[in-house]
């Protein structure tokens, strides 16, 4: 097992944990069981925790990003892709009724240690944010491009707070299905403010 690989598994093990657990429930013990390697070579490869924590974050971030540029590919229009992100609730909904939100439990687990690496945190939600904006100035929506994706933001942070509370499966389809209602009706007021604007300007140039 070479040295890159073993610190790759020791970052995946950790990640796994941080998430169900949480990173202040996880110890390196439980991280070198998982890897099934011993405390000598777990040390060699990391120091402290808050290294391997640095290490998943980034680890989290690639991963997001990859996800978001595979949406754009995929997604022809601007409200596909939208819906890429809405229907995560879904495609994930076993793992978030169960532990949460994986950005929104780290995130607010290190606010509450007042951890040094809560900024590193947030920058996953600000991917998404950055993303989502640019997504609602591409439907039309350029003026409240950034207002609209904090907003679906938070519901889908409340939708998955929720979710692990009550671990009710109807609810969180519900839930999805009205974000979704609610996006088309971004997307027609977006496509209505179009038209006037072009009816507008046929009548100045007319």
């Amino acid at each position: 097992m070479s040295d890159q690989t073993t610190r790759e598994q020791i970052v995946e093990a950790a990640d796994e944990l941080f998430y169900r657990r949480g990173y202040e429930h996880t110890s390196f013990a439980d991280i070198a069981e998982a890897v099934q390697i011993s405390r000598g070579n777990f040390y060699y490869h990391f120091k402290s925790k808050d290294e391997i924590l640095a290490a998943v974050i980034r680890v989290r971030l690639a991963n997001t990003q990859r996800m978001l540029e595979r949406w754009e590919s995929d997604g022809k229009r601007p409200a596909d892709r939208i819906r890429s992100f809405i229907h995560i609730l879904i495609a994930n909904q076993a793992k978030i009724m169960r532990y949460g939100c994986p950005v929104g439990t780290l995130c607010a687990e290190l606010a509450k240690l007042n951890h040094g690496s809560q900024p590193e945190a947030k920058k996953l939600f600000t991917l998404f944010r950055v993303w989502l904006r640019k997504q609602f100035t591409l439907l039309g929506r350029e003026a409240d491009a950034d207002a609209l994706a904090m907003h679906l933001l938070a519901r889908s942070q409340g939708v998955a707070t929720l979710a692990n509370a009550f671990r009710d499966e109807t609810f969180v389809k519900q839930e999805v299905e009205q974000m979704c209602e609610w996006l088309a009706s971004c997307a027609g007021s977006a496509a209505r403010l179009r038209q006037e604007e072009w009816k507008s300007d046929v009548r100045h140039t007319a």
